[in-house]
């Protein structure tokens, strides 16, 4: 399948096996956008992208410096025409140091695509280098103009097919990734899926219909959310659409899901869980609520059934993960899966069984 954009050096200094990483974690592991030739961060460097993340050979490297990656890359044809921001810190700034990067990889005629909250087509230096070498700069988080926003409709109503959504119980738990999981299952199964991506990180990876819910104006962020769910459904004829998480509900700083539930509207929930995650990712001392305080709180507000736990094995090694899910399943009633260890191939099973007729 052709990339939309082409082949991309994904810049993730300092980040990349980390929570602040998971964008490009997400580039490694899926997408329609680009080609992903190397990955930058100076503390993997000479290794496979995928190994150190999943212990997959990925055939991506990790690289030092954009220097080293034009030098290796070049002998096999692979240069790259993006710089792609993997980073995804806590409130989404730009770390000082990668503008150095970012002003290379302009100066060389490469594009660069941002997900941050720092938006580089305002730095009046990145906007000049772009246009001295004929490059572009997009924001993935610059908000569209107010009259190209939507409002909530109640057009929702007419989607007549399977919706689900993929919670979790706090952020940077691999939502994300469990939703195209999912979606990929049900295509390998021979039926028609669409993901809504609701970050910027689903928009890297090609997600067709996607609206960047943290950085949506709130009067607006419902009816984005609907608007790309009833135009996936109108234009794919899809059999599932499938709703990405963002946050949680009771996380402190990303009180996310009200809106994906009261504006998608899903059927059943998916809840992404980590058993080993004590408190709120990135603030000690806010323990997490018990996980079946948080699928009673999904249940009262949506009116709808948690149908599954997914579960993220950080902090496990590959003999607890199989207990971990059994012992949740004792403690929810519910069945557990691990996609990214097993495949969603059993989640989607049990999914199926959802689908309309």
């Amino acid at each position: 399948m052709k990339k939309i954009d082409g082949k991309a050096l994904v810049y993730c200094e300092g980040a990349f096996n980390t929570p602040n990483g998971k964008t490009a974690h997400g580039l490694v592991r899926f997408t329609e956008r680009y080609e992903v030739v190397g990955i930058l961060d100076s503390i993997y460097s000479g290794k496979d992208a995928g190994m150190v993340l999943d212990g997959k050979t990925s055939n991506i490297p990790l690289f030092s410096t954009i220097d080293e990656a034009v030098k290796e890359l070049s002998k096999n044809n692979q240069t790259p025409s993006y710089l792609v921001i993997g980073l995804a810190p806590d409130g989404g700034r730009l770390p000082k140091i990668a503008k150095e990067s970012i002003k290379k990889a302009l100066q060389l005629g490469w594009n660069v695509d941002s997900g941050l909250h720092d938006f580089l087509s305002n730095d009046p230096e990145l906007v000049q280098l772009a246009k001295e070498n004929d490059c572009t700069i997009r924001d993935v988080r610059k908000t569209p103009d107010r009259d190209k926003l939507h409002f909530f409709t109640g057009d929702i109503e007419k989607v007549d097919c399977l919706k689900l959504a993929v919670l979790g119980t706090d952020s940077a738990l691999g939502k994300r990734t469990t939703s195209w999981f999912v979606v990929h299952g049900f295509r390998d199964a021979g039926f028609k899926a669409e993901m809504i991506g609701t970050g910027q990180t689903a928009w890297m990876q090609g997600a067709k219909y996607s609206m960047i819910m943290d950085s949506c104006i709130n009067d607006f962020v419902s009816g984005e959310i609907e608007h790309a769910v009833v135009s996936a459904y109108k234009n794919e004829n899809p059999d599932v659409i499938v709703i990405e998480g963002q946050g949680s509900l009771m996380n402190p700083a990303y009180p996310g899901g009200f809106e994906i539930l009261a504006a998608g509207r899903p059927d059943y929930v998916i809840l992404q869980h980590a058993p080993k995650r004590l408190e709120y990712d990135g603030f000690p001392g806010y323990k997490m609520h018990p996980i079946q305080e948080q699928i009673n709180a999904i249940e009262v507000i949506s009116g709808k059934k948690v149908i599954a736990i997914t579960v993220n094995h950080e902090n496990m090694e590959p003999s607890e993960i199989l207990p971990a899910c059994k012992a949740l399943e004792k403690e929810t009633g519910l069945p557990t899966f691990d996609v990214l260890a097993y495949g969603a191939q059993d989640l989607v099973e049990l999914l199926k069984t959802k689908l309309r007729s």
